[in-house]
C-alpha cells in the first residue's frame, strides 16, 4: 500500500491540482477490472479515455497526452483530471508502481522442505522455497526469491535482489571435455571455477547457468533471463540484457551491456554479441563470430544483418 503523493514521489512526478495525495493505492490493475484503490496506465488518448471511465483511483498517463491538451485533459471534470498523473512513460511508470506497491517480506525465511547448507549465507529479508536446495559456501544477498525446487551449487554467488523461478539449476558443471586422441574417449575437463549473479536479476523456470571451467561464469547487473534458457561455461552476460526463453549460449560466449536475444536464439562458443545488439527470435551465430552494431537486428541462421536476411528470404521466394 502508498499514498497517491508517495506513488508520485517515487515516480518523480506531480499530482495534478485538486488531487489527494492521502489517497490510498493498493495494486496495480488492468482498467477493466480496476478499483478506487488501484492504479492503471495510459499510453495513447483512447485508452486514457477508458481509463477515466474506470473506477481506477490514479491513471499513470504519458506526458505528451497532457501536452497536447494544454493543461490536461480539458474534456474531463475536473475530478477525473485529478486522478491523472502524468509521466514521461506511463508503461515504464506503471511498472515502477507496482515494485512499490508490492508487499515484501521483510524477513528471512526457508521453506522447511528447503536444504541449507550450514556454510551458506543468506541476507535480510530473502526467502527460500520449497525443496530448493543451497550448497556449500553459497552466498545469497539481500531481498531475494528463491523460488520452489530451485538448484544452487556450492560456491555460487548471487547478489541482492535477485529473483529464480522454480526449477533452476545454478553453478553445475559445464559441458566441456577432452578427447584422447588414441581411444576417442572423453574425460571430463575440470569444472572448478565459480558463478557470479550480480544484482537485481530475474532467472526463469528451468533456466540453467553453468559455473565456469577455471574461471567464472558472471550475469550482470539488471539482466532478465526467460524460461528455458541454457548458459554455458565461462559465459560473460553484460548488464540490462534481455534472453528470451530457449536461447542456448555455448561456453566463453560474451553478451555486452543491453543486448536483446530472441526466443530459440543458439549461439556458438567464443562467440561475441555486441552492446545493444538485437538477435531476432531463432538466430543462429556461429562459433567465434562477433556480432556488432547498437541497435542492429541480426536475424536467421546463420545470423546476418536483418536486410541482408530479408534479400535472402525475398530471393528464395522468386525462385
Amino acid at each position: 500500500m502508498a499514498k497517491a503523493k508517495e506513488i508520485a514521489a517515487w515516480l518523480g512526478a506531480e499530482l495534478a491540482a485538486g488531487a489527494d495525495g492521502e489517497a490510498e493505492l493498493l495494486s496495480v490493475s488492468a482498467i477493466e477490472s480496476a478499483a478506487a484503490t488501484s492504479v492503471v496506465f495510459a499510453t495513447d488518448a483512447k485508452t486514457l479515455a477508458r481509463a477515466l471511465e474506470s473506477k481506477a483511483g490514479l491513471v499513470l498517463a504519458n506526458r505528451s497526452l497532457g501536452a497536447r491538451a494544454g493543461t490536461g485533459n480539458q474534456d474531463e471534470d475536473k475530478d477525473e483530471a485529478a486522478r491523472i498523473l502524468y509521466v514521461p512513460d506511463a508503461r515504464f511508470a506503471f511498472a515502477k508502481a507496482a515494485k512499490l506497491l508490492r508487499k515484501r517480506e521483510t524477513s528471512t525465511s526457508f521453506h522447511p522442505t528447503a536444504v541449507v547448507d550450514p556454510s551458506a549465507r543468506i541476507g535480510e529479508g530473502t526467502q527460500i522455497g520449497a525443496h530448493s536446495v543451497i550448497g556449500e559456501n553459497v552466498s545469497i544477498g539481500r531481498e531475494c526469491e528463491i523460488g520452489p525446487n530451485v538448484t544452487i551449487y556450492a560456491h555460487t554467488t548471487l547478489g541482492d535482489r535477485v529473483n529464480v523461478q522454480a526449477g533452476a539449476v545454478l553453478g553445475s558443471k559445464g559441458f566441456g571435455y577432452a578427447r584422447d586422441p588414441a581411444t576417442g574417449a572423453y574425460t571430463l575437463f575440470p569444472q572448478q571455477g565459480t558463478l557470479v549473479i550480480e544484482n537485481d536479476i530475474d532467472i526463469g523456470a528451468n533456466t540453467t547457468i553453468d559455473r565456469g571451467a577455471l574461471g567464472e561464469t558472471r550475469i550482470g547487473a539488471g539482466s532478465k533471463l526467460d524460461n528455458l534458457v541454457h548458459i554455458g561455461h565461462n559465459c560473460v552476460i553484460g548488464r540490462n540484457v534481455i534472453i528470451a526463453a530457449q536461447t542456448g549460449i555455448s561456453g566463453s560466449s560474451v553478451i555486452e551491456d543491453g543486448a536483446i536475444l530472441g526466443g530459440q536464439v543458439g549461439i556458438g562458443e567464443h562467440a561475441t554479441v555486441g552492446e545493444g545488439v538485437i538477435l531476432g527470435g531463432g538466430a543462429g551465430v556461429l562459433s567465434g563470430k562477433k556480432m556488432h552494431g547498437p541497435g542492429e537486428v541480426f536475424w536467421g541462421r546463420p545470423a546476418r544483418p536483418l536486410k541482408e536476411y530479408l534479400k535472402d528470404l525475398a530471393r528464395l521466394k522468386r525462385r
